[in-house]
């Protein structure tokens, strides 16, 4: 039987994201101001197609695998890359340090949009603070780092967009956010699990000197509809 995190994005959107995934039985996507992932039940052709016809909008997506996969010719692989499935088994600690941070909400879209795009922990839409969660640290009135959840495939939760303004590097924010985040999904009685492109060593280390355990290393596919115009 495969693992439920063989295929993240299908059952976050059958289980903790269904409040706001669009499923039928065989394809599921989320809406465009939210997240790009798409989630099939099964890699097939017919379900590829399927999916093609039923989302109504045209944007990039990403499609998440645990193995290499042929992208059918419906769709045009914009960009490939692999990342670690990194799990936290082990209890969070209890005594984390929440000193500084703060609660993200509608008010801070504008600047978590402006960190994301200059730091690139992964795809952040306007609507993505819905997954919920979201925690920043500020110096005065600038938002410097945060974090928050994303797909949340029950009884698993992925800690996502850690990242930290490139002037404030190595004081310890990613990994401040991280225990926080992974200590309220333990006390949810949930599971922390992330993603990180393959060659981060950086950010590896630091997740592994958390706790964090590499589970498989995933495929990652970015789609657009075949055709379109750049």
């Amino acid at each position: 039987m495969d693992h439920i995190l063989d295929n993240p994005a299908w059952n976050a959107m059958k289980s903790g994201n269904k409040a706001f995934a669009v499923t039928n039985d065989k394809t599921g996507y989320f809406p465009k101001e939210v997240s790009p992932f798409i989630g099939l039940p099964e890699t097939s052709d017919q379900n590829f197609k399927l999916l093609y016809e039923t989302i109504p909008f045209e944007s990039y997506f990403i499609f998440i695998a645990p193995h290499d996969i042929q992208i059918p010719v419906e769709w045009e692989t914009v960009a490939y890359l692999k990342c670690l499935q990194m799990v936290l088994d082990e209890k969070a600690p209890a005594d984390v340090d929440d000193e500084g941070l703060v609660k993200l909400d509608d008010q801070h879209i504008p600047q978590m949009l402006e960190l994301t795009k200059l730091t690139n922990p992964g795809p952040f839409a306007e609507r993505t603070i819905e997954f919920g969660h979201y925690r920043g640290i500020f110096d005065g009135d600038k938002l410097i780092a945060m974090a928050g959840q994303r797909l949340n495939p029950t009884p698993y939760a992925e800690i996502s967009a850690v990242c930290t303004h490139p002037d404030y590097l190595g004081r310890g924010y990613a990994g401040k956010l991280l225990l926080n985040q992974a200590r309220r999904i333990r006390e949810a009685g949930e599971i922390p699990f992330l993603h990180v492109k393959s060659e981060n060593e950086r950010a590896i280390k630091i997740y592994e000197k958390l706790g964090f355990v590499t589970r498989k290393e995933m495929s990652f596919y970015v789609l657009r509809k075949n055709g379109l115009a750049s």
